[in-house]
């Protein structure tokens, strides 16, 4: 098993320490440096009174990220399976043509 990394994040210029997997640690400092790159852009793009009003817009800009990517992952998988429906129709066709010639036929 393996052992926790305690480490120190920087959020908004505070400290957050953390107790986290080794595996986390990179994505979190990743995370991290994104929220700090768009608070920047955040104040110097709009007229900000409040370190809060600024973090609000962070959580509902990664929020709408993610809601807009399991968005677009649901529409890619309803096209995927309705391609294959299509392949595994093609495949029963060709291995059972004669299903296919009785259907024309009316029988």
């Amino acid at each position: 098993m393996e052992e926790k990394l305690k480490i120190k994040i920087s959020i908004a210029d505070r400290i957050y320490p953390l107790t986290v997997d080794p595996s986390q640690e990179e994505g979190l400092r990743s995370a991290s440096r994104k929220i700090d790159v768009m608070i920047k852009q955040f104040e110097q793009n709009y007229a900000v009174r409040d370190k809060q009003d600024v973090l609000a817009m962070c959580a509902l800009q990664f929020a709408t990220q993610v809601e807009q990517k399991q968005l677009d992952k649901t529409a890619d998988n309803a096209e995927t399976n309705e391609r294959l429906l299509k392949i595994s129709n093609m495949l029963a066709d060709y291995l059972d043509p004669k299903s296919t010639a009785d259907a024309t036929d009316g029988n």
